[in-house]
Parts: C-alpha cells; sequence; structure tokens
C-alpha cells in the first residue's frame, strides 16, 4: 500500500475490488464506480460529488450509480449514491455502509473494507433495481484516479 492514488491497493488488491463491482453489478442494473485520489482539499463529500459527475454516474436510466471515493493521504472517504438509489434506501443506510468500511479501514483492511462496502451496496442496488434482459454495463468497473 502506497501514498500516491495509483499505488494505494496492490494490482492483486485492485483486481479484487475490480472484481467485487463486476459481482455487485451482475444481478442489478445499478452502476458502482471506485474513484481514489491522493490528496482531498475541502469537503469529501463536495469533491465526491464532483467526481461523481466527472464520471458521468449522472447519465445512467435510471440514475441508480454508487461512488466510493477514497482520498489517501488526508484520510478522507465518502459514498455518493444518485438520486435513484437515495430514493429507495434508508435515510441511514450510506451511514452503515461507512461504518463497516471504517471498522476495516481501522484494522488497516483497504482493501477488504472497501470491498465489503461494494458489496453491501450491490445487495440494495439488487433488491430495489434487479437485473433485467435488456440491461447493460454503463459504466467501466476499472478503478479511476485522481492526483
Amino acid at each position: 500500500m502506497g501514498d500516491t492514488a495509483r499505488n494505494f491497493f496492490t494490482p492483486a488488491e485492485e483486481q479484487k475490488i475490480m472484481e467485487a463491482i463486476a459481482r455487485a453489478e451482475l444481478e442489478t442494473s445499478g452502476e458502482v464506480r471506485v474513484h481514489i485520489d491522493r490528496e482531498c482539499k475541502g469537503d469529501v463529500l463536495d469533491r465526491a460529488s464532483t467526481v461523481f459527475a466527472k464520471l458521468g454516474m449522472v447519465k445512467t436510466g435510471e440514475r441508480n450509480g454508487v461512488l466510493f471515493y477514497l482520498a489517501v493521504k488526508p484520510h478522507k472517504f465518502a459514498i455518493i449514491g444518485d438520486v435513484g438509489i437515495n430514493r429507495k434506501v434508508s435515510g441511514d443506510f450510506w451511514e452503515s455502509i461507512k461504518a463497516l468500511m471504517l471498522e476495516r479501514f481501522r484494522e488497516g483492511a483497504f482493501a477488504r473494507g472497501l470491498i465489503e462496502g461494494i458489496e453491501k451496496a450491490g445487495q440494495e442496488l439488487k433488491a430495489h433495481f434487479p437485473w433485467q434482459k435488456n440491461d447493460e454495463n454503463e459504466l467501466p468497473n476499472e478503478i479511476s484516479f485522481g492526483e
């Protein structure tokens, strides 16, 4: 694990994270993305919202995208759900995922925490946005990196 965005996870960990994204999306029309920045100046939710828009996540058909945003150096993270999924989940849903992830992060298990968060989000997406025959993967599963 490094202190830059691109080397925060090992290649094997990155592969496991992308596999978790693919599994989470397998039975849902929802879309999951992961973005990692080295720095996050200012409010983490503001930065995550900017990244959410920049990655085109507001363009999904059912507005059911979920972004897991991590900033390496300041140890900040956020989860952003689009309006479609936010209308369906309970008010404390994202906070419950963050609490699960934070528990793993405190153990030093960053990849595991992220994977478990992705899996939990995927279960909720599946419940509210089940996969349909004509669904397609609208966004890439690869991790995106900032500065």
